[in-house]
């Protein structure tokens, strides 16, 4: 396989969607990685197995539709495999390996028979002490954007998951691009005010647009450089309820096509008085576990 992805919305020609079938069931509150899940832990309402499979399988059935290559994991019993964008990226014809928590190493060799077509000289294992996310990580025509947490207490959130040391080899991996990092917001309790990776806070969008969290950001300038990349008029504004029920965590088909989920009604129309054709799914039960389709996603090719 020859893998190209430059951008986040190019035409999507071949993708790994992640699958929900033998999850796992609910997790105990201390197997819980991040604060939206353990929120649904302990009010009950933690997503049923049967409803994220429907969820899924509405998603495959959309790409399918525009003639995409859908890949899916092998199934791991009792194992969550939903969140494929965690364990892996692509950047120009590069598989990166993410270094991702250690409970989660198995996903990876759920999709070794797609990584298997790939040559040698284009898969990338980070160094040890090198953590990152796909979910943190944007390939943007000559620049790399990457979502980051540059505290000293970095080690104290099971949210933030790539780290400075990441950053700095992702430039070393790709000279001639820009790695241009984010400081995001962390909390290990609250999912309102936890940026678990980039996508939950800031999208490209069609050819020119962008969704955006500004409290998502810890550092002002750093958030007014990607409005300034697009343009005020040109960005969708989200609040912290919007990056809460995942706003900026739709996917793109294409410049002219995004999966979005039926609930973003705002958003929506948004995209769609942009001239953007917005396929709508249901991914409530999802979204309980702070992803949604991007996360769920790991494209491999787009034109």
């Amino acid at each position: 396989m020859k893998l190209h992805i430059t951008n986040e919305t190019s035409r999507l020609k071949s993708v790994v969607l992640g699958v929900a079938n033998s999850n796992g069931g609910e997790p105990d509150l201390e197997e819980a990685y991040d604060p939206k899940s353990i929120k649904h832990i302990k009010e009950g309402t933690y997503p049923k197995e049967k409803d994220m499979v429907e969820e899924m399988d509405a998603v495959a059935s959309i790409l399918k539709k525009y003639n995409v290559e859908v890949f899916r994991p092998q199934i791991i019993k009792d194992y969550n495999q939903i969140f494929s964008r965690d364990i892996g990226f692509v950047i120009d014809d590069k598989f990166v390996f993410a270094n991702i928590l250690p409970d989660r190493e198995k996903e990876i060799k759920a999709i070794d028979f797609v990584i298997k077509t790939l040559d040698d000289d284009n898969k990338i294992r980070l160094p040890e002490q090198c953590h990152i996310e796909g979910g943190d990580v944007m390939p943007h025509g000559d620049y790399i954007l990457v979502g980051t947490y540059r505290g000293e207490d970095y080690s104290d959130f099971i949210t933030a998951r790539t780290n400075v040391e990441a950053v700095d080899e992702l430039q070393k991996l790709f000279p001639h691009k820009t790695v241009k990092s984010f400081n995001l917001r962390k909390s290990n309790t609250d999912p309102k005010a936890n940026a678990l990776h980039l996508d939950c806070c800031f999208q490209p969008v069609g050819d020119k647009f962008a969704i955006i969290h500004k409290n998502g950001f810890l550092e002002e300038e750093e958030y007014n450089w990607l409005v300034d990349l697009y343009g005020k008029d040109q960005v969708f504004e989200i609040d912290a309820q919007d990056m809460y029920d995942m706003n900026s965590n739709i996917f793109s088909i294409s410049e002219k096509v995004v999966i979005s989920d039926a609930y973003f009604k705002r958003l929506n129309a948004w995209l769609t008085s942009k001239g953007i054709l917005v396929e709508t799914v249901d991914y409530r039960e999802i979204a309980k576990q702070e992803g949604l389709l991007r996360c769920s996603t790991l494209p491999l090719i787009r034109e």
